[in-house]
């Protein structure tokens, strides 16, 4: 699971698209809208984001990470990987199948 926080639903969503149709994610959920606090350039921000959670393989972490990069708008976007530990087999399988395996 990758989540990617972005400046809003509609940010996210197209986001989601171009991972999903590029079969580097096999789902990308948007959550929101969240309210993030956080030091930029010392200060301390409050805005309303959204977060993106991407559903992948471990393997095409590094090409989806590349991709969001070159798309988001952030300076420094927010792209953390969380490893699964288990999961519903017939789900994980669905991930491997959308994502090219």
């Amino acid at each position: 699971m990758v989540f990617v926080t972005t400046p809003g639903a509609e940010a996210a969503a197209a986001l989601a698209r171009t991972l999903v149709e590029e079969r580097l994610a096999a789902c990308g959920n948007v959550i929101g809208p969240v309210r993030s606090i956080y030091r930029w350039k010392g200060s301390v921000e409050d805005e309303g984001e959204a977060l993106l959670v991407l559903k992948t393989r471990s393997g095409l972490f590094e090409a989806l990470k590349a991709r969001v990069l070159e798309l988001h708008s952030y300076e420094v976007p927010e792209v953390i990987a969380l490893t699964v530990a288990a999961g519903h087999g017939p789900y994980l399988d669905w991930i491997d199948n959308c994502t090219g395996r």
